[in-house]
């Protein structure tokens, strides 16, 4: 039998190292073949072993994972609506002129946070102010005048008095005429002259004639109040106008600043100073970052167990490490599309269903809003928590991720 045919049998390997331990005049070289005959026996043993116990770790590790994520699916994925159609918003304000003019000065920039009543823009206001002192003026003379009218009243009303009195002297005088009267007439002819008896019948109807006279005068004194008080009112008509154009233009001058409604972040800044606005001119738009949303657009099968009140988890595209739990504030009375400017009439043509959305307002917590990070237009996805009475929703919701 050759070496070479012994190489591949343990017994022979065996005797050809003894032979060389022994110092046999083959010895060294005998071992050079029979090195590498226990490495190759040995290896497919080893991997045949290794796979006999990651087999099972793997399929077990498997069998496991696919348990919990089936666990996890059936008490709290199934609860979950998501939707990554949703965006944050806010009540954006667009500043504009309420009055044409000059701009004098626009002392803010773009991204500039500002204070509620903040200056965005001021007016050249010089007409506006001239306009507001003769509105002054004007109703300044109208307070004079119904200041003399109610002077003139009071005259009158002494004049109705002074009449009252003459009317009793008057009266009385006719009555002592009209005694004088019958007297005369009463008494013989030889006692009493004729002249006498004309002069007492003279007395009595110029008496009465004078009872009548002042009767007419205080009529004309009580006229003359009543035109007075009339013109009173009148003027105080007048002057109300003219109280009504004094506000207006010191609105006017008011309006010549433009003053931050609310707390934001200047955005869109359109003009500079010097230019010429009009009415209704774009100035910049006003964003209240402290007070942002998310406004989530949910297809209507999402919607059957959606209800205000419920948890949600926001996750912003912008920062994907950051969760914010959020609450289901509102939903939309209408679907979308129904809000648009040209609603679909599926009553004509053609029918093909589409799955509609509805819009869901998401309020986002104070804290997390007035950090400024969000800001309106970000991407976002959402997931809502439609399960009743839950215990610890915000718990639930960092788990399912």
């Amino acid at each position: 039998m050759s070496l070479r045919e012994d190489a591949g049998r343990p017994d022979s390997t065996v005797e050809v190292v003894e032979q060389a331990e022994a110092g046999g005049p083959s010895a060294p070289r005998l071992p050079a073949p029979a090195a590498p005959a226990m490495p190759v026996a040995a290896a497919p043993v080893k991997r045949r072993s290794v796979r006999r116990v990651l087999l099972p770790l793997v399929l077990c590790a498997a069998l496991g994972g696919g348990a919990y994520a089936g666990w996890q699916w059936w008490t709290v994925g199934r609860f979950f609506v998501s939707t990554d159609d949703a965006y944050v918003q806010a009540d954006i304000s667009v500043l504009a002129a309420k009055i044409p003019g000059y701009l004098a000065a626009v002392p803010v920039v773009n991204g500039e946070r500002v204070r509620q009543g903040a200056v965005i823009a001021r007016l050249d206001d010089g007409d506006y102010r001239l306009a507001l002192q003769a509105a002054q003026d004007k109703l300044a003379t109208q307070e004079s005048t119904i200041a003399r009218i109610g002077r003139q009243a009071e005259a009158a009303q002494a004049q109705v008095a002074q009449g009252a009195a003459q009317i009793e002297a008057a009266r009385a005088d006719a009555v002592r005429a009209a005694a004088d009267f019958t007297r005369a007439t009463q008494m013989q002819a030889d006692y009493v002259a004729k002249s006498r008896l004309d002069q007492a019948r003279a007395d009595r109807d110029r008496t009465e004639a004078a009872v009548k006279g002042a009767e007419a005068a205080l009529l004309a004194a009580r006229a003359n109040v009543a035109v007075l008080q009339a013109q009173g009112r009148e003027a105080e008509s007048l002057a109300a106008e003219l109280r009504t154009a004094v506000e207006r233009a010191r609105r006017d001058l008011d309006f010549a600043v433009i003053r931050a409604p609310f707390d934001g972040v200047v955005g869109n800044k359109a003009v500079e100073a010097g230019a010429y606005v009009s009415p209704g001119s774009r100035i910049a738009a006003l964003v209240p970052l402290q007070s942002v949303r998310v406004d989530a657009n949910f297809k209507e099968t999402q919607l059957a167990r959606m209800r205000p009140g419920q948890e949600v988890l926001i996750h912003v595209d912008a920062y994907p490490d950051r969760e914010i739990v959020g609450t289901v504030e509102s939903l939309s009375p209408a679907s979308g599309s129904v809000f648009s400017l040209l609603p679909p009439d599926n009553a004509t043509g053609n029918f093909t269903k589409i799955v509609q959305r509805l819009p869901v307002r998401i309020h986002v917590p104070a804290d997390v809003a007035r950090e400024g990070l969000l800001r309106p237009g970000l991407s976002v996805v959402v997931k809502v928590d439609t399960r009743e009475g839950a215990d610890a929703p915000v718990q639930r919701l960092a788990a399912h991720r």
